[in-house]
C-alpha cells in the first residue's frame, strides 16, 4: 500500500511538472513550443526580431519544413517560435476539436507571448498549408484590431491551403466524403485523422481572403510546382488579395511538404525577413 501511494504521488508530481511546462495556452489548453535563438544570443541583454512559425493540418512544429526554417532564421540573427496547434502532437486538446478559428486563437496567444518578450524587436508570421490560412487571417485580425500597437512586420505563406473552404463546401476533404449540409460528428481524413463537424461548418463560413486582406504589410508566397495537395490557385488568389506588396515564388520540383528543396525554401524565407528587418 505504501509503495502504491508513493507511485501515485510520483505520478501526480510528474503530471504537475508537465503541466507547468506550458507557458502559452489556447482554447484547447497548453501549447507545446520551441524558441530558437541566434547562436551566442543573450536574451538578458541582446535584442533581435522574431518569426512565429505555424505548421499545417495534422503536422507538427517538429516536421519539415519548420525545424530547417527555424535553424536558418537563427543563422541570420532572427529568432523564432514554432509550436504545435491545440490537439496536435505535444499540445493539449483533441484533433477532433480542431477548428481554424481555434488555431487563430492559438496563434494570437503566441503573438501576445512573443510581444511580451523583452528581447524581441519585431515579429513576423509564417504559415504552411492550413497554417498559412491561419497565419494570413491572424495577420489580418491583428492589423485591424486597435488594441494592438505592434503589427506583423512581414508575412510568409507556404502553400497556403485556402482550398479547405471549398473542400468543406463540396463535401470532399482529404480522402473523406460527406454531406456538406449535414456533416457527421466527425470524418476520417486520410482514413485515419478525425476532423469534427464543427471544423467543417466553421470552415464553410470563413472569409479567408477578406480577413487576410486587412494586413497591408510585405508578403511572400511560396508554392511548389509539384504540389499535389494544395492547388496553385490558392497562392495565386492570395497574391491577388495582397497585390503589389506581395510576391509569389513557384519553387520548381517542390512538393506540398516542401521536403525536396527545404533548404531553398528556407533561404527564400530568410532573405524575405532579412529584407524587412
Amino acid at each position: 500500500m505504501k509503495r502504491l501511494t508513493v507511485t501515485i504521488i510520483s505520478l501526480i508530481a510528474v503530471l504537475t511538472l508537465h503541466a507547468r511546462e506550458f507557458v502559452v495556452h489556447g482554447p484547447q489548453g497548453g501549447l507545446a513550443m520551441t524558441i530558437t535563438l541566434p547562436e551566442g544570443f543573450d536574451s538578458s541583454k541582446d535584442q533581435c526580431p522574431m518569426v512565429i512559425l505555424m505548421h499545417g493540418i495534422f503536422s507538427s512544429q517538429s516536421i519539415t519544413p519548420m525545424p530547417r526554417i527555424a535553424k536558418s532564421l537563427a543563422k541570420a540573427g532572427i529568432a523564432s517560435i514554432r509550436f504545435d496547434f491545440g490537439g496536435h502532437w505535444k499540445s493539449e486538446g483533441k484533433m477532433q476539436r480542431m477548428t481554424i478559428e481555434n488555431e487563430i486563437s492559438d496563434a494570437i496567444a503566441m503573438w501576445d507571448y512573443a510581444s511580451a518578450l523583452p528581447y524581441v524587436t519585431e515579429i513576423g508570421l509564417l504559415g504552411h498549408s492550413q497554417g498559412g490560412v491561419v497565419a494570413s487571417m491572424t495577420a489580418g485580425r491583428i492589423a485591424s484590431d486597435e488594441k494592438y500597437t505592434r503589427k506583423p512586420s512581414g508575412l510568409a505563406l507556404l502553400a497556403p491551403a485556402s482550398a479547405l473552404k471549398d473542400a468543406c463546401l463540396n463535401g470532399k476533404m482529404l480522402g473523406a466524403e460527406f454531406d456538406p449540409a449535414d456533416p457527421p460528428e466527425f470524418i476520417r481524413c486520410f482514413a485515419l485523422m478525425k476532423v469534427g463537424k464543427e471544423y467543417i461548418l466553421q470552415t464553410q463560413q470563413l472569409d479567408i481572403y477578406g480577413t487576410a486582406g486587412a494586413y497591408d504589410g510585405p508578403v511572400i508566397i511560396i508554392h511548389g510546382s509539384d504540389d499535389k495537395l494544395v492547388p496553385l490557385w490558392c497562392s495565386e488568389d492570395f497574391r491577388k488579395t495582397y497585390g503589389d506588396k506581395s510576391e509569389l515564388i513557384i519553387c520548381e520540383g517542390e512538393n506540398h511538404r516542401l521536403s525536396r528543396k527545404t533548404g531553398k525554401v528556407a533561404d527564400l524565407v530568410v532573405s524575405f525577413f532579412k529584407s524587412i528587418y
